[in-house]
């Protein structure tokens, strides 16, 4: 038996937008080995709306990988524990997309190093911001090369520095969030997009404050989806001691929240914004975690 331990992960960063992603410490865990026949369970967190039968994403994903290299899948027992909330912005579907290639990987003896994995994991995502911290683990600017290959970097969080994730009480498909995106961008607000992303980018580098909050400004999607997230307007623009600045986790609804070390009393203030506008939500403290998955064998 085989266990497999796949973070969450939250994109885009504000300006960041399908670049860049970080991992956090809420995990997808898989425990599994080859069987006469197909059998998966689910337990934990939203289990009731994960799949047990053949259409599961994970075994969907695995029989992917095997069918694009020309190979078969075994069937699988697949115990499924999950603490990653679903449809709200941190990367659930990136987090079991990953665990299928790994499983495939493992059973079928490709023997992929984890640069393999998230070039193939991103292929059948179609974007790497989020598989590249479940891959690699803490925070990572990654981009699709023009010929087809994920190029990825990772960084730590400064330690002075800390995040958390504000989990509201509604979900949101990717999908809808999608929707409402425009075709195409201006110049004005592309520039715009590229020197906060390069500011983001430069503070997390260096740890430096006085960057925030213009670091985490966006264009290109959270004005768009501020319709889909009742309180979305006046979060992003609160401002308050120690609080870095809010950005939309994913696609959203969550909230992820960076402030400095010692003021997470900060994330209250994201709740009530949340209450104002009807809705409950939790705090989820999350540790980046340095490493992305992995895979034990019992």
């Amino acid at each position: 038996m085989f266990t497999l331990r796949v973070p969450a992960s939250s994109a885009n960063l504000g300006p960041g937008f399908d670049a860049l992603g970080l991992a956090l410490g809420v995990y997808l865990t898989c425990r599994f080995r080859r069987s006469q026949t197909l059998s998966i369970t689910a337990s934990g967190r939203d289990a009731e709306s994960i799949s047990t039968g053949s259409d599961n994403l994970i075994w969907q994903t695995a029989l992917t990988v095997a069918r694009d290299h020309q190979m078969k899948m075994p069937p699988i027992e697949l115990h499924i524990q999950n603490e990653i909330p679903l449809g709200k912005g941190m990367g659930s579907s990136a987090a079991a997309l990953t665990a299928g290639v790994v499983i495939a990987d493992e059973l079928l003896g490709l023997g992929w190093k984890p640069l393999r994995i998230l070039d193939e994991a991103a292929r059948l995502e179609g974007h790497p911001d989020n598989v590249a911290p479940c891959t690699l683990g803490s925070i990572v600017a990654s981009a699709i090369d023009s010929g087809g290959v994920t190029r990825a970097i990772r960084m730590e969080l400064p330690k002075s520095f800390d995040l958390a994730v504000v989990v509201p009480d509604f979900d949101l498909p990717t999908v809808k969030a999608r929707a409402v995106l425009p075709s195409g961008y201006s110049r004005e607000d592309a520039v715009f997009n590229v020197q906060r992303a390069s500011l983001l980018i430069a503070a997390l580098a260096t740890g430096t404050t006085s960057a925030f909050p213009a670091a985490l400004e966006d264009r290109f999607h959270q004005p768009y989806r501020e319709t889909l997230v009742p309180g979305l307007h006046e979060i992003l623009r609160m401002r308050a001691p120690g609080l870095l600045g809010c950005v939309l986790s994913g696609a959203g609804p969550s909230i992820l929240v960076f402030f400095e070390r010692g003021y997470d009393t900060v994330c209250e203030l994201v709740r009530q914004i949340f209450r104002l506008h009807g809705h409950a939500s939790e705090v989820l403290h999350c540790q980046i975690p340095e490493r992305g998955f992995e895979l034990t064998r019992d």
